[in-house]
């Protein structure tokens, strides 16, 4: 969703997945890719939309993605989630981490 959200209207299956390979430097598969944005579509996460036709992709339309207002709660409360899971963790427990 946060890479959704980073690209902003240009969000469709490739571009995510580019995307994602970019900033992470891991291999993602359309398959995984497209389950997951579908899962997310059906918890009403995301909310997707067809462009329109091109000749590039043989008439076939791209689908865009774009996060809902639920899943921007959603990945506000996670952010939220975890900088409070950092700050708990006792002083000294990394020691290779300078407190933030």
């Amino acid at each position: 969703m946060l890479t959704i959200g980073v690209l902003g209207e240009t969000a469709y299956g490739l571009a995510i997945k580019e995307e994602i390979e970019r900033r992470l430097t891991r291999s993602v598969s359309m398959g995984a890719l497209h389950t997951g944005l579908y899962r997310l579509e059906q918890k009403g996460y995301l909310k997707s939309k067809l462009g329109k036709p091109t000749n590039v992709r043989g008439g076939k339309p791209k689908r865009f993605f774009t996060v809902t207002h639920g899943g921007q709660i959603a990945l506000k409360k996670s952010m939220e989630d975890r900088r409070q899971l950092w700050e708990d963790i006792p002083e000294g427990v990394f020691k290779l981490f300078p407190s933030p």
